[in-house]
Order: structure tokens, then C-alpha cells, then sequence
């Protein structure tokens, strides 16, 4: 068993090559003998990450603010402080903060021989804006 206090957990700048705008991440659990990584990522108003997929598949759990999150080919979901998504292995999407709001969330990534993210191409504009 391994436990962490909050002087042993850091936050960082999400990297500027996978999302647009500023992201902070609290790195909760990486590479710690277990099949997982989680982190809590902080986004600014209208901040996202890139489209990805996860070959193991993510959990999304909303805690604070509004946020979007969208699967390609589909209309943009709002998250609200305790919804929960569950994302498929493989499914390209992205996530991020509503224009008008700061969104946290925390990921949980299954780890596979294949990793746990693909990173792809930034989520356009135009895309982001498409929320109804």
C-alpha cells in the first residue's frame, strides 16, 4: 500500500503540445505497480485537450465547474460536478472547460502493453464552438 499526502502531490502545466490554452495536472497515481494512472486536470475557461484515445479506456469524473466533453462523430456533452463518463478503448475524443466556466475533473487511464494515451490533432474552433 502506498499513501500520499497533499505536500507529496505537485501540480504542473498541462504540456502546451496537447492542449490548448492553460490545463494544470495533480498527478495522483502513475506507474505505482497497478493497472491505472489518475490525475485531477484543472482547465481555465474554453481550455481543452487534443482529440485521443485510450487503448485500455478512460473514466472521466466531473468535481467542479462546467466542462465538455465530445466522442467523434457526436454533439458535445456538458459536465456538471458529478457526472461520470466512461470512454471506450480506442474512442477518439476530447474534454475540457465550457467558455464560462473552470472544470476539474479526475481521469482515470487503464494501462496496456500499448500504453495509456494517443495523442492526435488539436480540437478546432470550430469544433469546440459547435456545443448546442
Amino acid at each position: 500500500m502506498l499513501k500520499k499526502t497533499s505536500t507529496d502531490i505537485h501540480t504542473v502545466k498541462a504540456p502546451a503540445d496537447y492542449f490548448t490554452g492553460n490545463a494544470w495536472l495533480d498527478v495522483l497515481v502513475r506507474n505505482e505497480n497497478i493497472v491505472c494512472n489518475v490525475a485531477k486536470v484543472t482547465f481555465e475557461p474554453s481550455a481543452r485537450n487534443h482529440w485521443h484515445t485510450h487503448p485500455g479506456g478512460q473514466v472521466l469524473i466531473a468535481t467542479e465547474g462546467k466542462g465538455y466533453v465530445q466522442k467523434k462523430g457526436e454533439p458535445i456533452q456538458l459536465l456538471l460536478p458529478g457526472d461520470v463518463v466512461t470512454i471506450l478503448p480506442g474512442e477518439e475524443h476530447w474534454h475540457g472547460a465550457a467558455p464560462d466556466s473552470l472544470f476539474t475533473h479526475i481521469a482515470i487511464q487503464i494501462v496496456t502493453e500499448k500504453g495509456d494515451i494517443a495523442w492526435l490533432n488539436a480540437v478546432t474552433d470550430e469544433d469546440y464552438n459547435s456545443y448546442k
